[in-house]
């Protein structure tokens, strides 16, 4: 695929992970894929967000942007036909109630408990991973190498020394997916080059500073899934440990917001150069009301209308950013950085909101 004169923006796009949940990324790439102006020089993805990025790449290396589509749905499609024969499905109460949770569910509850009194190691030693066989059949990792026009960044988290790793498009094979998406209590560690590593989750979800140095475009547009704000207090001890993975995974990606604002402050002061230091325009795609009620069991549901749903979710957010500020890319953020960091109102909702498109843009 070849940037064209139809492409009048673009983008960077910044992928976080979360299971299933990462269905939602799928509709957001499709959409911006089927827009056509929009090119997108760069991609960092973690755990499912890296699967989007690399299958993504692999199809446009096949068949440009429709390409990248086509392979979106083929591997989103392979994904929920391979839950069909797992154990880990909806109650009976949860279809009957419309809710896709996976909490009633007697083998999610099993599998739970064994996950908090034994490691993968214990429970599955010969390390069987549905997933990996998956990702090895559907793509080729040459392809996805030789896709020059876009760059993948893909981080994972070394389990010795605790920090992020970021490999490049030259260095990605399905191992360096697999450790981007290593849950230590479900899976084994992936060793890659002698170092063991997990989730790329906990030091980069997804990472942001490659687009700096590595990245034509001025605009980074980040997919987000987990939610940052989540009003009310956990109660029960399910929904305590979901929203400390949410705030251990929201972790690295706020501090890259962090230094993002604090070198913007220091360009609009004056204090430092724009020779020295560039200024990079946030933006995001994220739909809080459909995705905050969704708990974290759902992020294990694979059944294809759920995936769909998801699908359908990200294609209408991504529809929304676009129609509303397509023409401030390249032009000015739209998410005020500086207010994320200000807490949350006193109605529970978060003050930092997308900017309205600039006068006269719509």
């Amino acid at each position: 695929m070849a940037r064209t004169e139809r492409h009048v923006k673009s983008i960077n796009v910044a992928l976080q992970g979360g299971g299933s949940h990462g269905a939602f990324t799928w509709g957001v790439l499709d959409r911006l894929l089927e827009d056509g102006r929009i090119w997108i020089e760069a991609i960092s993805g973690t755990s499912a967000g890296a699967m989007n990025a690399v299958v993504a790449a692999q199809g446009m290396y096949d068949g440009q942007a429709e390409g990248g589509r086509t392979a979106l749905r083929r591997f989103w499609g392979e994904i929920s036909e391979a839950g069909r024969s797992s154990p880990l499905r909806r109650s009976p109460f949860d279809r009957w109630s419309g809710s896709w949770s996976l909490d009633s569910s007697p083998a999610y509850l099993f599998f739970d408990i064994v996950n908090r009194m034994a490691s993968p190691y214990d429970i599955n030693p010969l390390n069987i991973n549905p997933l990996r066989t998956i990702i090895e059949r559907l793509i080729d990792f040459r392809k996805v190498r030789d896709c020059k026009d876009m760059s993948i960044y893909i981080s994972a988290t070394n389990v010795e020394t605790g920090r992020g790793r970021v490999f490049h498009r030259e260095e990605i094979t399905a191992d360096v997916v697999m450790a981007s998406a290593c849950l230590p209590h479900l899976f084994q560690a992936v060793v890659i080059d002698g170092a063991p590593y997990w989730d790329g989750g906990y030091m980069g979800n997804p990472v942001l500073f490659p687009f700096y140095s590595r990245s034509d475009a001025d605009d980074i547009v980040i997919v987000q899934i987990n939610p940052i704000v989540r009003p009310g207090i956990p109660k029960t001890a399910r929904e305590i440990l979901n929203r400390a993975n949410e705030i251990t995974f929201n972790s690295s990606l706020l501090r890259e917001l962090r230094a993002v604002d604090f070198v913007t402050r220091l360009l609009d002061e004056g204090k430092i150069g724009g020779d020295q230091y560039r200024r990079m325009n946030i933006h995001m795609i994220e739909a809080r009301h459909e995705m905050r009620p969704l708990g974290a069991s759902s992020k294990l549901n694979t059944e294809w209308p759920f995936l769909e749903h998801l699908f359908e979710i990200g294609r209408g957010a991504a529809s929304t950013w676009i129609d509303t500020h397509f023409y401030d890319i390249g032009e000015r953020s739209t998410v005020d950085v500086r207010e994320m960091f200000q807490g949350v109102g006193p109605a529970g909702h978060a003050l930092a909101q997308p900017r309205t498109a600039a006068p006269g843009n719509e």
